[in-house]
């Protein structure tokens, strides 16, 4: 008879698969959300709003907003303070949404706020997950001068001990 417990062995694998799945959709959207601000910066990959342009710099709130994508996305991308900069990249994603988008109609379908809400909520994902495995995060040393757990080692620590 088996333990309650053990994972089937798909899960198990999708298990240990996690910390790097969660790691390449990080990456994804940190690379998406730098080049929302790189288009509006320096008018690549189509330009401010896909108009080949740039945001004139100072201006509110759109200037900001691209300097905080390409620098926040930059951030999660490599995994550099990721929960930080996702908090700021959530918090921006959701002023677009009710500054911008919201007041033309209520749901994000009928007012073009898609991405700003996907976007949003996949910082929150980001902000409560951490930033997975693949993440520089991971090489720096943390405030006690030793570098971060692993999923593992953290896992270790927390597991009782069989007498």
């Amino acid at each position: 008879m088996s333990p309650v417990n053990t994972p089937a062995p798909l899960a198990g694998r999708l298990n240990q698969a996690q910390p790097y799945a969660l790691g390449l959709f990080r990456i994804v959207v940190g690379l998406l959300f730098a080049c929302h601000g790189a288009s509006s910066l320096f008018g690549v990959l189509g330009g401010a709003m896909g108009g080949g342009g740039t945001v004139p710099t100072g201006t509110w709130p759109g200037w900001y907003a691209a300097i905080i994508q390409l620098v926040a996305g930059v951030l999660v991308l490599a995994g550099l303070g990721t929960r930080s900069a996702a908090f700021l990249a959530s918090g921006s994603m959701a002023y677009a949404y009710f500054k911008v988008h919201q007041p033309e109609s209520l749901f994000p379908l009928q007012n073009g706020g898609e991405t700003a809400a996907l976007f949003c909520w996949a910082f929150v994902l980001l902000v409560f997950t951490g930033p997975g495995a693949l993440a520089l995060d991971r090489l720096l040393p943390t405030r006690a001068g030793t570098t971060a757990p692993t999923r593992d080692e953290q896992q270790n620590q927390s597991a009782p001990i069989a007498a």
